[in-house]
């Protein structure tokens, strides 16, 4: 089996960039997708058009959605990705977990 997960000082850099666009996604985009839709109704209440008003909050309740789905999206990522542990070799070493990986590098 092909210890791909295992943790070296190759891929400490790499890990600490995917952390960091996961950061970056977990809190930008959300808030992001909230400011766009929160104008999106602004601009329709302002307009006074009814129709446009319930177009407006049916785009509000998809982007909080896809904002809360976005958020969350790193950690199912790592749930997903705990099933993929190190295993014991015959000797007695440990392939290494990912996870272990992960938690190390800040």
């Amino acid at each position: 089996m092909f210890n791909i997960l295992a943790c070296d000082q190759n891929l400490v850099p790499i890990v600490a960039f995917v952390k960091g666009v996961l950061r970056l996604i977990q809190i930008g985009i959300p808030i992001l997708l909230i400011i766009m839709g929160t104008i999106d109704l602004g601009r329709a209440v302002l307009s006074s058009d009814e129709k446009e008003i319930k177009g407006a909050t049916g785009k509000l309740v998809k982007r909080a959605i896809s904002a809360i789905a976005v958020f969350f999206v790193s950690t199912i990522v790592f749930l997903l990705m705990g099933l993929f542990t190190g295993q014991a070799k015959p000797d007695g070493t440990n392939t290494g977990a990912w996870s272990e990986c992960w938690n190390e590098v800040k």
